[in-house]
């Protein structure tokens, strides 16, 4: 009979998984990723599909530093779930990013949480909730319908690393170089943190029906995947401005 996950599980998962978003985030907002492109990873994917993806990330548009701070709230918001929604299809469409991870994890699953936790952390910061004890808060309510403080939890038995070795080492690629590979193998860490709540995860927003029928036909069905997952980013940043609304 497989464990149950308590809220100190959800917490204890939650905590690296908000603090390594930070500096994802930061590289995020200011790297030029059409710079990046990296044509060795792209080797064994689906050239028509990879192209298409670049061509949506390429419509993001990159605010420098004096535009974004001329963006209001909401415009930040709208821009990080374009930035979020097309990054994290266009790592799901690269065998090559995730290693060994892309063989183990589910892809959609596993990186549509990831994206969805990515996506709450970044409006929370917009929004003004930037303790991660806030974060952890805000990402257990929508992806996994808890609620809980998000303060620090006691490590599980047999556990050796500490929170602040977790974090240092989902973000060990982006402090050493900044390449799309770095970001992407990042992304599939985050995702991997996520799936330890395995149970948990088809809690989180999906996307519409239609998209679900889709996603399961062969050839079109990573189309339903993609237009699946961004509805679903937009019910998360639904669920978080609810959210938002009650603190």
């Amino acid at each position: 009979m497989p464990e149950t996950i308590t809220d100190r599980d959800v917490v204890r998962a939650l905590r690296p998984f908000v603090r390594a978003t930070g500096p994802l985030l930061d590289t995020l907002r200011d790297a030029n990723l059409l710079g990046l492109r990296d044509r060795e990873a792209e080797r064994d994917a689906d050239r028509k599909l990879v192209d298409k993806l670049w061509d949506r990330l390429a419509a993001v548009k990159v605010p420098g530093t004096a535009a974004w701070t001329r963006m209001d709230v909401l415009q930040r918001d709208e821009f990080w779930l374009n930035r979020v929604g097309r990054l994290v299809s266009l790592v799901a469409a690269l065998p090559g990013i995730g290693g060994v991870l892309a063989d183990r994890l589910p892809v959609q699953s596993a990186l549509g949480a990831a994206g969805q936790g990515l996506l709450l952390s970044a409006i929370a910061g917009e929004h003004g909730f930037t303790s991660t004890e806030d974060r952890v808060r805000l990402l257990a309510h929508v992806l996994f319908q808890r609620e809980v403080d998000g303060l620090p939890v006691d490590r599980r038995p047999g556990e050796t690393s500490t929170e602040d070795e977790q974090t240092a080492a989902l973000t060990e690629e982006l402090r050493e170089r900044s390449t799309f590979r770095a970001i992407g193998a990042t992304i599939w860490k985050l995702a991997k943190v996520l799936w330890k709540l395995e149970d948990e995860l088809d809690k989180r927003p999906q996307g519409r029906l239609h998209h679900q029928a889709l996603g399961m036909l062969p050839v079109v069905g990573v189309v339903g995947d993609y237009f699946g997952e961004r509805s679903a980013l937009k019910r998360v940043r639904k669920a978080a401005y609810a959210w938002f609304d009650t603190q």
